[in-house]
């Protein structure tokens, strides 16, 4: 009888060990948890280039975020070319509370001035204004936010005001959805110019001295050496949060929290961007050029791709991709007539730890066809001659 009980008692904990191994974890996550401390509700780090996540908690839980709803405010302000108009500025703007850059109703201003108001002082009497004017109405920008929202991907958002304010109940994100806008935007280079700015001025129309704007980003202004822009955001209801930028020998990154207590998250975002950058390094996966892996006789030698493709690893990781090339299916004629194979045959599937996360397209090289002169005959006879054509 003890035996037998010996030999249940060993099979369960055989058991519980098999279990144990294949519990589902985000092994990413938990490592990079143990290194640093996130107090904040949702947090998220990716790669700008990559999209690569490198830590996220509660990363798709759609929340209230505040000012940094700005980010698509600007961008939205800076991709309607009306950034060189003047722009009037509606008594209902000046009404708006919470913080404000001190525009008086019937002033006339630059929609630039209003954007780099908004994203350094977080005004959102500009918010409102930079609303009127590039949607025709407040109502009018807040069917663009969403309509661009949606068009990017953010499946956890619906926007209802221009600033973020908690004057309605179905304003909110994500942290991965903040994530994604903010690597749509730091694609433009004058978001980039605009969130990276320390201070600013502009024309005071009140009086002979120009407006200065410092930026609220304590990360831009000093705090970090390695920062390169954001937004930082506060109400009652969404507590801090706060998106931030950063780059280092070539590695540009975004983070992203989102209700924080206290004003811990300056310290969670350093920390998230030392981790990444102590750790991580890009790595080609696949080079540009000839594949020549493919040997079929109407592909090989002439399927390429156009570049390379990198990817932010840490070490030992790369050794965790798969590649997949799937080309169509040769047509009989293409062996004799090769101007009839398609420019694009194929796709190639990147595979990271049996996740897709890539693709690209395939190419079929076409030999150029020389249509050349009596005169272009002529100089290549002659340039071999005095030896100085190169084939």
């Amino acid at each position: 009888m003890r035996f037998f009980t010996k030999r249940i008692i060993i099979f369960i904990i055989i058991i519980m060990i098999i279990c144990i191994g294949i519990t589902p974890t985000h092994p990413s996550s938990k490592v990079f948890a143990q290194q640093i401390s996130v107090n904040s509700y949702s947090a998220i780090i990716i790669d700008q280039k990559t999209g690569r996540v490198f830590y996220e908690k509660n990363a798709h839980e759609p929340r209230r975020i505040a000012s940094i709803t700005k980010i698509m405010t600007a961008i939205l302000a800076i991709e309607s070319g009306k950034m060189n108009e003047i722009v009037t500025v509606s008594p209902n703007a000046t009404r708006v509370e919470g913080s404000s850059v001190y525009l008086q109703p019937g002033e006339k201003i630059k929609l630039e001035d209003l954007v780099y108001g908004l994203m350094l002082r977080s005004g959102n009497d500009a918010a409102y204004v930079i609303a009127e004017h590039v949607g025709g109405s407040v109502e009018g920008f807040v069917f663009l936010m969403n309509e661009k929202a949606e068009q990017l991907g953010m499946k956890n958002t619906h926007f209802a005001n221009p600033h973020g304010l908690d004057d309605h109940e179905n304003h909110y994100s994500s942290a991965y959805d903040m994530a994604i806008l903010t690597k749509y935007a730091m694609e433009n280079e004058q978001f980039q110019e605009i969130s990276a700015t320390k201070v600013y001025r502009t024309p005071d129309p009140k009086g002979n001295w120009d407006r200065v704007w410092y930026n609220k980003n304590k990360l831009v202004t000093g705090l970090y050496n390695y920062s390169t822009g954001g937004k930082t955001g506060y109400t009652k209801r969404a507590k801090r949060t706060l998106v931030s930028t950063a780059s280092k020998d070539g590695m540009d990154l975004i983070a992203v929290t989102l209700n924080t207590p206290s004003s811990t998250d300056w310290n969670e975002h350093i920390q998230m961007f030392e981790y990444v950058f102590n750790n991580y390094e890009y790595e080609t996966i696949l080079s540009e050029g000839i594949i020549k892996k493919i040997d079929h006789k109407v592909y090989k030698n002439h399927v390429y791709l156009e570049r390379d493709f990198i990817y932010p690893l840490k070490e030992g990781e790369k050794a965790q991709f798969e590649i997949n090339y799937r080309l169509l299916n040769p047509k009989k004629e293409w062996r004799k007539k090769v101007d009839e194979i398609p420019e694009i045959v194929g796709k190639t599937e990147i595979y990271f730890k049996d996740q897709l996360i890539h693709t690209m397209p395939i190419y079929f090289k076409h030999t150029e066809k020389e249509n050349k002169s009596i005169f272009d005959y002529f100089s290549i006879i002659f340039g071999s001659i005095v030896g100085v054509h190169n084939d």
